[in-house]
């Protein structure tokens, strides 16, 4: 008797959405949520940090950068480890260092202390992140693939209106270190991930670790009869082991490289106002406390271009969406320039909030359906590492503007070109033609040609 064989891709691709792929949305929709809350309390505590240690704009600024250089080298170092050693190791692993340094950051009595620990720190909330992207893409319905990236990434923006609304309510009351601790929260979460959190389906196959593989596709498709006997393939492009090299083969090496700048500059961005959105607008003349209603606004608008953008994204295609997304931000930011009706300000601040944030996010989805799932982490893990690139200099730079102390338009403006420069680099990127598949299954140790 035959036995049965089942294309897994093609069984995901075609899955109804179930309350599987709730599962896999939520639980990395909470990882990343503190992923957000930790860029936005760079934001809120940066000011009081200059005041209490006596810091420059310029030095505060290279302080924020401390944990988006360790962020740089996560992204680029868990994102190749994670194509070897499975999704969900890794996820665990960067969980636990950037959950548990960062409630040790709270503790830190100088600079230096709190540079040590925020670089370590880094290291996990660089690497979760590809990896968090490379898993709900996975799992995620072909026709709802954005949306559900998108949806599972909306926590990035909602970690950061959890950080304005805390630090505006706790902050001027129990000081600067309550910000740090709350981040301390997933590790006690941390056991419940390691039992509900799904591996990744196609690390499962090429592993043999077959009952599991069989089980998650039985939650997949309930419909399809799955038993013993059946042999699961994989559908993928036959790449090399996961390695940078890989990321230039097969006409991907212009895609690659224009990936790269349009994260650099759409991390450069984030991440610039991020951190110095309170204080920009301080410099503009509003209060702290007003100040931080900005960041509520700015990561509002996030959810908002985020959620929006992947329903968008699955209706058209991402490319269109994330240039006209781009377009609209650097208009609003160059908006902020000028002196307007408060209502108008908060209105723009949220357009950059979803432009910046939201494009950056759409990108991630971007990039993970340009890559096959050989390569997909280490292609995400690449592209988020050199965006972190951007993510130190934008810190680094409105920090040297502020402490020039210009018309604050030329602030704004600083952070709006990156945007023009991320609308061409994005318009450059085009698809690639594949021309052999390969079928691998889970009983065969090499790949088997695809036949007609």
């Amino acid at each position: 008797m035959t036995a049965q064989t089942m294309n897994v891709n093609a069984v995901v691709d075609k899955a109804k959405f179930k309350p599987f792929h709730m599962t896999v949305v939520l639980w990395c929709l909470f990882v990343v949520l503190f992923d957000g809350y930790d860029l936005a309390i760079n934001g809120v505590v940066l000011p009081l940090l200059m005041q209490e240690w006596g810091m420059t704009a310029v030095q505060a600024g290279m302080l924020a950068s401390t944990a988006l250089a360790g962020m740089m080298f996560g992204a680029m170092l868990f994102g190749m480890l994670a194509d070897k050693i499975g999704r969900k190791k890794v996820i665990l692993i960067c969980v636990t260092l950037f959950s548990g340094f960062t409630f040790l950051g709270g503790f830190a009595e100088n600079p230096t202390q709190f540079g040590v620990l925020r670089f370590i720190a880094g290291l996990g909330i660089g690497g979760v992140l590809p990896n968090l992207v490379a898993l709900t893409s996975e799992y995620a319905p072909q026709k709802l693939r954005s949306t559900l990236v998108t949806a599972m990434f909306s926590g990035y923006a909602m970690g950061g209106i959890m950080a304005a609304l805390l630090g505006a309510w706790l902050t001027p009351t129990v000081g600067w270190q309550i910000m740090f601790w709350i981040a301390g929260i997933p590790l006690l979460v941390l056991p419940l991930l390691i039992k509900f959190l799904p591996e990744s389906l196609t690390f499962l196959v090429k592993q043999q670790q077959i009952q599991k593989a069989q089980s998650i596709v039985q939650k997949l498709a309930p419909e399809e009869k799955v038993t013993a006997e059946t042999v699961l393939v994989l559908n993928e492009v036959k790449v090399p082991d996961a390695s940078i090299s890989a990321l230039f083969k097969q006409g991907r090496g212009l895609g690659t490289i224009l990936f790269w700048l349009a994260f650099f500059m759409c991390l450069l961005m984030v991440y610039a106002l991020g951190s110095w959105l309170p204080k920009l607008m301080m410099a503009a003349g509003y209060s702290l406390g007003s100040s931080l209603m900005f960041l509520l606004a700015l990561n509002i608008g996030a959810v908002i271009g985020t959620a929006g953008g992947g329903v968008l994204a699955d209706r058209f295609h991402l490319k269109p969406v994330i240039i006209g997304m781009l377009l609209v931000g650097a208009v609003a930011l160059v908006g902020l320039g000028f002196n307007s009706p408060q209502p108008v300000i908060y209105l723009l601040v949220a357009l950059a909030g979803a432009a910046s944030i939201g494009c950056s996010i759409l990108l991630y989805s971007y990039v993970a359906q340009y890559y096959p799932l050989a390569v997909r982490s280490t292609g995400l893990g690449w592209a988020s590492g050199i965006g972190r690139m951007g993510a130190i200099v934008g810190p680094i730079v409105i920090g040297f503007l502020l402490g020039l102390a210009l018309p604050h338009k030329i602030n704004f403006l600083a952070v709006a070109i990156p945007a023009i420069i991320a609308v061409i680099a994005v318009a450059l990127i085009r698809p690639v033609k594949v021309e052999e598949e390969t079928i691998i299954a889970a009983n065969h140790v090499e790949p088997i040609k695809q036949t007609s």
